[in-house]
């Protein structure tokens, strides 16, 4: 006897998913179809926007809780922190998967993607960036694996994974603290065209540090939404100690921002009345207030103090981002960028898509400690019909 098929049942988030989706679709067959020119609002000016400047840029950067959390629990053994692994790799995976997808959107000839493998450069930056991320989803891919094995029994393999999974993790940090600073290396060939409020030559320990503390509120961010949306308890001490290395690693970020602009004689021209200047405002209060409340105790040791705060950080971050790659270039291109519709549809899409998989992942696949157990308790138990004396020897060791 089969178990019958799960029913779909609509959902208001659901539908707006769906939406996203929709509306990205039909985007997508307008730029396959017609191309970039009638897609984007992209010129030879300025060739660079939504789709590099979200999309990549911020999408590696939302992925980096994988080699923050990995390293922190397989080389610094902080155990404290294994239960929230596999959602944070499971996310990084996605990210850098939906990162590789909204490329083939960007490229103007998409089906040349792979030309990087064969054809290389070693004096470029975007091809040691390339090659980072391709090395580095790999071995997403391969952390994420025990949970597609456990799953299917596949024991076997899943033993010769374990044997290599601190090289795996290993591997990952080091291709990662690469690529993460490396793209900030690629703004540094261009210190004629951007904005002397991001240009700076430390941009590449700016990407890293900025990589770091959005990967922590983002580990906050979506334990808090899987805790709401799949009913699982919060685990709030974890949090606690995110919430305290992120304080940290924001202070870190904070003084270095500030002495690069001293140093640069940058400060007196945040305060003149200009467009840059008005997007940097935006850009530092996002970052520093979620500074500032982490020095209360009451903030970091709340659920909704620290749901606020990995927002906010994520937020600031995404706006630094933004811009670097866009509102630091407008100016110097001698034009003003906005998005067409098609490009923030198939933006949406992406997200979208992203979130229904990590969806559909979490509840049939074995990511949170929940879903361990049960698989442990599944293993470990003696089946109604057996016989008594294997009954017995199950339970010899109580």
């Amino acid at each position: 006897m089969t178990n019958p098929l799960p029913k779909f049942r609509f959902t208001f988030w659901k539908v707006v998913l769906l939406f996203f989706m929709a509306i990205g679709a039909y985007s997508t067959w307008i730029r396959f179809r017609y191309g970039l020119g009638a897609s984007t609002n992209l010129t030879d000016q300025f060739p660079w926007g939504l789709w590099v400047g979200f999309d990549v840029l911020c999408g590696v950067m939302l992925a980096a809780g994988g080699f923050t959390l990995t390293a922190a629990v397989h080389i610094f053994n902080i155990k404290k922190l294994h239960p929230i692994v596999r959602p944070t790799v499971l996310t990084a995976f996605l990210g850098y998967s939906l990162v590789s997808v909204a490329l083939l959107f960007d490229l103007g000839r998409p089906y040349r993607i792979w030309h990087p493998l064969v054809m290389r450069n070693p004096h470029s930056v975007m091809f040691e960036v390339a090659y980072c991320v391709m090395l580095y989803s790999t071995v997403l891919a391969l952390e994420f694996a025990p949970v597609v094995l456990e799953k299917f029994n596949l024991h076997k393999p899943l033993a010769i994974l374990s044997k290599i999974s601190v090289v795996v993790v290993i591997c990952g940090v080091i291709l990662s603290t690469l690529h993460q600073s490396s793209l900030g290396t690629v703004y540094l060939i261009m210190p004629n065209k951007l904005h002397p409020f991001w240009y700076t030559p430390i941009l590449p320990a700016f990407f890293f540090l900025s990589a770091i503390a959005v990967g922590l509120a983002m580990t906050i961010f979506e334990s808090s939404m899987s805790s709401k949306y799949f009913g699982r308890a919060l685990e709030l001490p974890i949090l606690q100690l995110l919430g305290r290395v992120l304080l940290v690693v924001l202070l870190v970020y904070s003084i270095l921002r500030f002495e690069d602009l001293y140093h640069r004689h940058m400060l007196s021209q945040i305060f003149v009345n200009g467009y840059e200047q008005h997007l940097f405002w935006v850009e530092a209060f996002l970052i520093l207030c979620p500074l500032v409340l982490l020095f209360f105790k009451k903030v970091r040791m709340s659920a909704q103090g620290l749901y606020l705060v990995a927002v906010m950080v994520v937020l600031g971050f995404i706006t630094n981002r933004l811009n670097v790659s866009i509102t630091g270039i407008e100016s110097s291109a001698g034009t003003h960028y906005i998005p067409k519709w098609t490009e923030m549809a198939i933006t949406g899409a992406i997200i979208a898509v992203g979130f229904a998989i990590f969806g559909l992942v979490a509840k049939y696949f074995p990511i949170f400690p929940e879903e361990e157990h049960k698989r442990e308790a599944r293993a470990h138990a003696v089946p109604a019909d057996a016989p008594v004396v294997a009954s017995a020897m199950a339970n010899a060791g109580d």
